[in-house]
């Protein structure tokens, strides 16, 4: 059965697959940048290889997510996908089932905070991320890869909130919920109850080892990250569009921070556009 780790881009959802990877994939809970892959991504070509479809149609994959993971749950293990799409239907095909996905985390962060790392990554302006995160039909795929893949990663994003609104409000499979800014302030607090939730789901009744667990969050600490990024590199930095370098992953984590670096008519369009999601997550 799939176990999703889900999240609006930009939002924490590497951290979140650091600290889980570590834990349940190494010996020690020392992270290992290799282990992180034991969290695949989907959707994903290698997942539709059996399938026939067209890769120069955007949403031509959507129609085979259950095909795609009812292949993938032939073994009956348990496997983490992390996923930026949202949870719900597309021209009548459900992003997934409780048949196929016994579980979910999904990781929301402050828009205030996305929008500016969502700058960074994908190298846009202001009114370019602005539009980029209240776009209702916005959806992403693997630039870099295109002539290869077209549109075969295809992910159906939206906006913030309908991304963060769909998985809140299924009631298909069990979910956690948890702010980005609570797993910063709290991190051992909040990665023990996280790991609780998955042994529960998972009937893993294995007490927590609490000394592994230290040594998992000692290892993903940002700066530890950002770190191995720049010594070793990170996969899943991008290219920056002139192709003259790799765009930091691991950039500014607890630094940034909307009130010093966003700008103020920015942040009350987000307030605004966003009101009734950030309310409900005590952002406002």
């Amino acid at each position: 059965m799939i176990f999703w780790i889900a999240s609006y881009p930009k939002s924490g959802n590497t951290w979140i697959r650091a600290l889980i990877s570590s834990y349940y994939y190494t010996e020690d809970g020392i992270f290992n940048e290799s282990k992180i892959h034991n969290i695949d991504q989907f959707p994903q070509k290698k997942y539709f290889k059996d399938f026939k479809y067209d890769q120069t149609i955007v949403n031509d994959t959507a129609r085979l997510w259950l095909k795609a993971q009812k292949k993938i749950n032939l073994d009956k293990r348990l496997r983490f996908f992390k996923t930026h799409n949202v949870f719900g239907n597309l021209n009548g095909n459900p992003f997934t089932d409780n048949s196929n996905s016994i579980g979910a985390i999904y990781v929301v962060r402050d828009p205030r905070n996305v929008i500016t790392s969502l700058k960074n990554h994908y190298e846009l302006n202001d009114d370019q991320a602005y539009s980029w995160i209240i776009n209702e039909n916005n959806y992403i795929y693997d630039t870099h890869n295109f002539e290869e893949d077209g549109y075969s990663d295809f992910q159906f994003i939206s906006s913030w909130s309908t991304n963060y609104k769909s998985w809140k409000v299924q009631k298909k499979i069990p979910i956690k919920i948890i702010k980005y800014e609570d797993l910063l302030n709290e991190t051992y607090l909040i990665f023990k109850d996280l790991i609780n939730f998955i042994n529960m789901l998972v009937n893993n009744s294995e007490q927590i080892n609490r000394d592994k667990l230290k040594k998992v969050i000692d290892s993903t600490l940002f700066d530890k990250l950002r770190k191995e990024e720049q010594d070793k590199g990170f996969t899943e930095s991008v290219v920056s569009r002139d192709g003259r370098r790799k765009i930091p992953f691991f950039n500014l984590g607890p630094k940034n921070d909307w009130n010093k670096i966003l700008n103020i008519k920015m942040a009350k369009k987000i307030e605004e556009v966003f009101a009734d999601s950030m309310k409900d997550l005590s952002y406002r």
